[in-house]
């Protein structure tokens, strides 16, 4: 048996996957965890379809006809968001353990056990490891926005996407946590449609847990292929971050914060510089010293990496996820205020 095993009774795990049209990686995702060194036994696979358009289902039952011995169930999540999948997922499933995946994500082979075992060592009530991002697809588009989403002047300290060093952090992707802790915090929040784990482990820490992250816990991760998908992505997490906040505006961080303030600030000296020149020179300045910045990660990246596309591709990738996220945030703040003030 592996050395990583938590207990001599194992205990039933319950793998949660939201899907929808995830014909592309979700045989991927299956496999890997059919590779699993956690028992099959001891482990069911709840996926909570959103009614997929595409291939997937037909996907799942291939898979199934490949590895009957894998306990695989389909749900229907109706409402189509991520997190009433999560919520059906973990309703229709058995287990003394959640573990929470990603369909466009390939674990590790020893995921479940580590993870398992970070929780049997009581590291956090809810644990989860690392990315390791991999593109979307074969174009330099995608190879590009793949670095980026792993750079710090995209993700400023993000742990689970830079970390090397085992932490106790804000939030980590996909995480494990005993079944009772939904018991005691709650479900998944079905209002916010994105960024529900974020407001997940902001409960936890609130409520006196910690969320705790290990290095050794990994996940391959699929990027957007275009940067049109990232846009879309990011301005999507701006969005629904904002309404986390209203709820917990203590969780705010900096990194968070700089991209749409670096909006707002240009935009401000823009109208300023309407009534003087001087405005108009700041703003120039701030942009000059953002794209100087961008340009100087593309040459040390390209040069590391020893990729010409990298020049432009990075630069390209980490502009459209801070405009996208501040644009985003920006206007859930401004339709929330409008909201409010005509309610």
């Amino acid at each position: 048996m592996s050395a990583l095993r938590v207990s001599i009774q194992m205990p039933l795990v319950s793998v949660i996957i939201p899907s929808y049209n995830e014909q592309a990686t979700i045989r991927l995702l299956l496999d890997a965890i059919y590779a699993q060194t956690f028992p099959r036994e001891n482990l069911e696979v709840i996926i909570a379809d959103g009614h997929s358009e595409d291939r997937t289902r037909d996907e799942i039952a291939a898979f199934l006809r490949d590895a009957p011995d894998l306990n695989v169930r389909v749900v229907d999540n109706d409402a189509r968001n991520i997190p009433a999948a999560v919520n059906c997922g973990i309703r229709a499933s058995h287990g003394d353990v959640i573990v929470r995946m990603d369909a466009h994500s390939r674990p590790y082979p020893d995921y479940i056990e580590r993870c398992l075992q970070a929780l049997k060592d009581v590291r956090g009530q809810n644990v989860g490891g690392v990315w390791e991002i991999h593109p979307g697809s074969d174009s330099w588009v995608a190879r590009s926005i793949a670095i980026a989403a792993a750079h710090k002047l995209g993700v400023g300290n993000a742990g689970y996407r830079v970390s090397a060093d085992a932490s106790e952090v804000d939030t980590v992707p996909f995480g494990a946590f005993h079944r009772s802790l939904v018991d005691e915090i709650g479900y998944f929040d079905e209002s916010l449609l994105s960024n529900e784990d974020y407001e997940f482990n902001a409960r936890i820490r609130k409520s006196g847990g910690r969320i705790w992250l290990d290095p050794e816990i990994r996940t391959i991760y699929y990027s957007r292929a275009t940067l049109a998908e990232l846009a879309q992505q990011y301005w999507r997490y701006g969005y629904w971050k904002w309404h986390m906040l209203r709820r917990y505006p203590d969780t705010l961080r900096l990194r968070q914060a700089l991209p749409p303030l670096f909006i707002i600030s240009l935009a401000g000296f823009s109208v300023l510089a309407i009534f003087h020149k001087l405005f108009g020179f700041l703003g120039l300045i701030e942009l000059a010293v953002y794209l100087c910045s961008l340009i100087l990660v593309g040459i040390v990246a390209a040069v590391k990496e020893r990729k010409v596309y990298i020049l432009s591709g990075l630069p390209l990738a980490i502009m459209t996820m801070h405009l996208s996220w501040g644009s985003g945030f920006l206007w859930s703040l401004m339709t929330s205020l409008g909201a409010k003030r005509h309610g």
